[in-house]
């Protein structure tokens, strides 16, 4: 891997193509077009000896985020925040942001982002990015999945169904694979989270044999642990790292956009399949990351998606890395 420290993408990382109104986790949407391409999106820094790489994926345009994006708050309340914020109450952005650990031993892959060209217009630059990055899809040795939501695990696999990570091993929290490969399950999940049922299926059928499950607070990998987060999914996973002195939290979607879930961390997202519980591990999370001083990545924060947090009024509020973070 390539051991320069540099930032590239700063313009969001958007690359060509459209962006699309979201709805549900996989769903397309329609489209609303982005002329020009941006530079890659690729941000890279040290964790004591591991190399830590945030690659953007693309991204949809919520077209209007007041209406249901957050279930327990109405909608003058939620634009009051994006305003104070200084972000659109039209045309929000969500980001898809992959984080990638090169350990010394390995390369690990969190989450596999939405597979080129298989969810809506706007997404599937990972590929594109990983090339500018200096990252190999033959190189990754791990891909630990935090959750079973379409923006995470469609990329495991190509359009063919192939495996995109030829020869990575496929970690799982097994709490997540027991709710979303048993369809006993379906009629007890949300209406619009059933399809994960048919895309965990075909996502996971080529991979079963390079497949393993780790429980909650389990070390994945040498240095990386799971850190349970349900709430967001049944049994969504976050990550800590650890190399010397050194700390690194990856939260995957145990808080959406910041501006919003973080510094209200008792809203409830459309997207949480259970919003008290998903509130509880937000809390917890988050309050662990702020008092530790340590630094954190996201799946969905503005790109490139990694700095600190603190704790004021009663939430949070994101303190993005700036550039001696780099050097």
């Amino acid at each position: 891997m390539d051991r320069r420290f540099l930032l590239a993408g700063a313009a969001a990382g958007i690359a060509a193509g459209t962006a699309a109104a979201q709805t549900a986790p996989g769903a397309a949407a329609p489209t609303a077009a982005v002329p020009n391409a941006q530079a890659p999106g690729f941000y890279r820094f040290k964790v004591g000896d591991f190399t830590v790489t945030t690659v953007h994926d693309g991204f949809v345009l919520r077209t209007n985020p007041l209406e249901g994006l957050v279930t327990n708050a109405d909608a003058a309340e939620v634009q009051a925040v994006l305003e104070g914020a200084a972000l659109p109450t039209r045309g929000l952005m969500n980001p898809y942001i992959v984080t990638f650990v090169d350990t010394g031993r390995g390369l690990v892959a969190f989450d596999a982002g939405t597979g080129a060209g298989q969810m809506a217009p706007g997404t599937g630059l990972l590929p594109r990015n990983m090339a500018a990055a200096g990252l190999r899809p033959e190189d990754v040795t791990l891909v630990a999945v935090s959750h079973f939501h379409g923006d995470h695990i469609t990329g495991l696999t190509t359009r063919e169904n192939q495996p995109f990570f030829p020869n990575a091993e496929v970690a799982v929290p097994a709490a997540e694979w027991a709710w979303w490969s048993d369809t006993a399950n379906e009629a007890r999940s949300p209406q619009f989270q059933r399809p994960n049922f048919a895309n965990t299926a075909r996502r996971f059928a080529p991979l079963r044999p390079r497949m393993r499950m780790f429980e909650a607070e389990a070390e994945v990998a040498p240095g990386i642990r799971a850190i349970a987060t349900p709430g967001h999914t049944p049994g969504h996973c976050s990550f800590h790292i650890a190399s010397g002195r050194e700390q690194f939290f990856v939260t995957a979607d145990a808080a959406g956009r910041p501006e919003l879930f973080l510094r209200q961390p008792g809203w409830h997202s459309i997207f949480d399949f259970d919003g008290a519980i998903a509130v509880e591990s937000r809390r917890r999370l988050f309050s662990r990351i702020a008092a530790e001083r340590a630094r954190m990545a996201a799946y969905h924060f503005p790109f490139p998606g990694t700095g600190y947090i603190l704790e004021e009024g009663g939430g949070f509020r994101f303190v993005p890395a700036d550039w001696t973070s780099i050097v």
